[in-house]
């Protein structure tokens, strides 16, 4: 992946260092609590879990379902005060990766949506270490990067994308950074759905039902839409850019079976339970990721048709 001469976003907020309410005080993520996701606890599950790119669990009822221990009391979420830090470009690598990505989505989708005759706007994205505290309440780092659509931010650690390289085979060196930019453009395509109202209707649904597997697949059709608006984007910023490099995109398709429900359900359950699946099996990560790619329409994103599973 070619991403050196990507625009740098303004819209960075860098916390690494510092000021930003980080450091581990942060009790838990405020996520909603119940025996329909894969229940699991302890530092390195929860790192792996991270992998599954998780949207606001405040938002939706099933939430990323990620228990940080069996059985824990979770902490009751604080208001939150908006406290806008001024965005500028991180000057290591990591963050400048992250700051080109994010601008090149910027420019992409602000061309998409001109097209549509809409008006894109931008979100903001956190860089943090250890934990954070913003719109959703505290975040910890195990929890993988998430959009948060109170304050319309994406938050993420860095160190993620280290996991990234050393967890996942076929993903090292230049065909990695794909796997990492699509991380980031999944977080952007919630963003997307926030701004076009498919969050807020997903919401009212899942909130009709009583039905638990239900509230779960409704959340699954989120995340493969956010899967799938990550091709549109990769689609457009090819033609614009001519960015990728052979193995990008198999990369990037390893890490989305890799972040499959039933892969993760595989590995730390002994067991699949479709029911409980929040983010879609590995195969259904990759086809609507490659539908984006392919098509480059937000309209074959409609994951919320009923034969989209």
């Amino acid at each position: 992946m070619r991403w050196e001469d990507f625009r740098r976003s303004d819209n960075v907020e860098d916390e690494r260092d510092g000021g930003g309410g980080f450091g581990g005080s942060g009790g838990g993520f405020g996520l909603p609590g119940g025996a329909g996701g894969l229940g699991i606890g302890g530092m390195a599950i929860l790192g792996l879990i991270g992998w599954a790119l998780g949207i606001d669990p405040g938002l939706l009822i099933s939430g990323a379902q990620i228990l940080t221990g069996g059985g824990q009391q979770q902490q009751q979420q604080q208001p939150y005060q908006e406290r806008r830090t001024r965005g500028s470009t991180p000057s290591d690598q990591a963050g400048q990766f992250v700051a080109a990505v994010l601008g090149n989505t910027e420019d992409t989708w602000k061309e998409i949506f001109q097209n549509g005759r809409q008006q894109y706007r931008v979100p903001r994205l956190r860089l943090f270490r250890g934990s954070v505290q913003g719109g959703c309440g505290f975040a910890q780092a195990a929890s993988g990067p998430f959009y948060c659509p109170r304050d319309q931010r994406i938050y993420l650690d860095t160190a993620f994308f280290q996991q990234i390289e050393t967890r996942f085979r076929g993903c090292e060196g230049k065909a990695c950074k794909f796997s990492q930019a699509y991380v980031i453009a999944h977080e952007v395509g919630h963003h997307v759905q926030n701004q076009l109202g498919i969050l807020s209707k997903a919401q009212q649904a899942q909130q009709a039902t009583g039905n638990k597997a239900e509230v779960n697949r409704i959340q699954v059709r989120v995340e493969l839409q956010a899967d799938c608006f990550a091709g549109v984007w990769a689609h457009h910023s090819e033609q614009r850019k001519s960015f990728l490099d052979p193995g990008d995109v198999d990369a990037a398709l390893q890490t989305a079976a890799a972040i499959g429900d039933d892969t993760l359900q595989k590995q730390t359950q002994g067991r699949i339970v479709p029911d409980a699946f929040t983010h879609g099996s590995a195969a259904q990560r990759k086809r609507w990721f490659m539908t984006g790619f392919t098509e480059g329409k937000v309209s074959a994103c409609n994951t919320f048709n009923a034969a989209a599973l």
